[in-house]
């Protein structure tokens, strides 16, 4: 199993999730760091998974069975991919975020996939977040546990119903709202929309205890709200900290 290495700009991502989630807790019980290992993780452990955007042809065997980023016979180290690494609290509803002002999803791809494990790897199924037409920054990631060990990762969609009308957003495939990358701060046309990818993350199953997780639940009434609204909200006081931390 290859690692990725991680980029200057997702890092950054990372040191911001360690200042706005906390990746040292006290009632931290599990000791594996690396998403590509396996553990089992009890509620209010922290739960460490990577995200790779590539190409969507990068991430299939031959172009046949979608692997885990983790599977070196992707050969994704060699390739046009960067990787993003979070470590959330399991069962806590979280706001994972990656400015978007000096890394651009469409120059590498446009796709992503979220993963965890080794010998029990799990890998969502493809996500598409931005091209040179279109850009997708809210995504809900939900992270299914059995008796404590990741089973699954799966997005949830919404249908466009949060895709206002009359808005600068358009649905793409009757599943996604996304907005015209021009629209875009930091693109080459000058847009003035800040397109930072917000993914909201739940988690649903059971924990190694049997106790069960019930932040999807949570999340499921919270649906009514907009979580663009909600990341638009809470963005400038995230990001306004990368300039105290670099």
């Amino acid at each position: 199993m290859a690692v990725l290495s991680i980029p200057t700009p997702i890092m950054a991502a990372i040191l911001m999730m360690t200042v706005v989630l906390g990746l040292a807790r006290a009632d931290d019980t599990n000791r594996v760091y690396s998403p590509c290992s396996d553990s089992k993780v009890e509620i209010s452990d922290g739960f460490t998974f990577g995200i790779t955007f590539a190409s969507r042809d990068s991430f299939f065997n031959g172009n046949k069975s979608q692997l885990s980023p983790c599977d070196s016979r992707l050969g994704l180290r060699n390739s046009n991919a960067q990787i993003a690494v979070f470590r959330p609290k399991v069962d806590e509803i979280s706001l994972l975020t990656i400015n978007t002002s000096s890394f651009f999803p469409e120059n590498y791809g446009g796709y992503m996939v979220a993963f965890a494990g080794r010998k029990y790897a799990a890998r969502s199924p493809l996500a598409f977040v931005a091209n040179n037409t279109y850009t997708v920054s809210s995504f809900t990631l939900v992270l299914e546990f059995k008796k404590g060990r990741l089973q699954n990762l799966f997005w949830k969609r919404d249908g466009c119903a949060k895709c206002q009308s009359g808005s600068s957003f358009v649905c793409l495939n009757k599943q996604d709202c996304a907005i015209k990358t021009s629209s875009c701060k930091n693109h080459a046309s000058g847009g003035s929309v800040d397109c930072s990818l917000g993914i909201q993350l739940a988690f649903s199953g059971t924990d190694k205890h049997l106790s069960a997780l019930n932040s999807w639940y949570e999340v499921e009434n919270l649906r009514q709200y907009s979580l663009y609204g909600l990341y638009s909200n809470l963005k400038d006081s995230l990001t306004s900290q990368y300039d105290k931390i670099f």
